[in-house]
């Protein structure tokens, strides 16, 4: 079976079904996300934004969405190569932090400061 399949949003009737007024929400902020108007960042950074986001979580129905609509919103291929490495960078950035954490646990459970 195929991990991924950019047709298996078609699922999403089940979550509709099931939590119609919650899917219903999502919708509509989804929809309101990427509106032509009444934004004070262009399409285009949204939708560079959101890229970066899905690159961060690695969704790939995200990263397949959101990298198509930035380029129907004018992104270039530099802008998106830029937004991807910025998410690189903040998810090391957060490793790293977290690397913190654990530093602090590791300390914590052998008395240490």
């Amino acid at each position: 079976m195929q991990h991924y399949d950019s047709q298996d949003s078609k699922f999403s009737r089940n979550l509709r079904k099931g939590a119609p007024d919650d899917f219903a929400a999502y919708v509509q902020l989804d929809q309101q996300a990427f509106a032509e108007d009444g934004h004070e960042l262009s399409l285009k950074t949204r939708e560079l934004i959101a890229l970066g986001v899905a690159a961060t979580t690695q969704c790939p129905h995200c990263i397949e969405k959101h990298s198509r609509a930035a380029a129907k919103a004018g992104a270039t291929e530099a802008e998106l190569s830029e937004a991807i490495m910025v998410a690189a960078a903040i998810g090391a950035g957060s490793a790293v932090t977290h690397g913190w954490m654990a530093m602090k646990y590791f300390q914590d459970e052998r008395g240490a400061d």
